[in-house]
């Protein structure tokens, strides 16, 4: 599990136009968020929420991505949909959900399955994490991350 002073594990996925990505080369500051599946209630409000604040995060040079194991093409449809202002990746093979720990057990009406648990993590400029949310509420979400965001500096 990946927590906070840690450096981002070397991560490679594809984004929603089939290219590959390879998140520690990126460097920082960025912003990686997980959630559960394109084109659902929390994960389009989230989505809309980091792209109506997509010009506060550019100007602390701070990326963000969205990061799911749906299909690069159907990410593609739900990026178009929105008209999201942020990238997202498709970790159809689970190395980063496992990775960044994630991959949780969940239970929803008795029913026990695996799934992406909604985190997001904040990665400074040495690619080290510098904030971790977990079990994140959508609402006031986005504000927050954009607060710790100004306080990487």
């Amino acid at each position: 599990m990946t927590d906070i002073g840690d450096t981002l594990p070397k991560i490679t996925v594809k984004d929603s136009e089939e290219n590959a990505v390879d998140l520690a080369s990126l460097g920082g500051p960025m912003v990686l968020y997980f959630y559960p599946k394109a084109d659902t209630l929390g994960c389009t409000n989230e989505g809309k929420d980091f792209t109506a604040n997509a010009g506060a995060f550019k100007e602390l040079g701070c990326a963000v991505f969205g990061m799911s194991k749906d299909k690069p093409a159907k990410l593609a449809k739900f990026k178009a949909k929105y008209d999201f202002d942020l990238t997202l990746l498709s970790d159809e093979e689970s190395d980063a959900t496992e990775q960044m720990g994630v991959w949780v057990e969940k239970n929803m009406y008795g029913r026990k399955y695996m799934g992406i648990e909604r985190a997001t993590f904040l990665i400074g400029k040495d690619g080290k994490v510098a904030q971790v949310w977990r079990k994140v509420r959508v609402k006031g979400h986005v504000d927050a991350v954009l607060e710790a965001a100004k306080a990487l500096g």
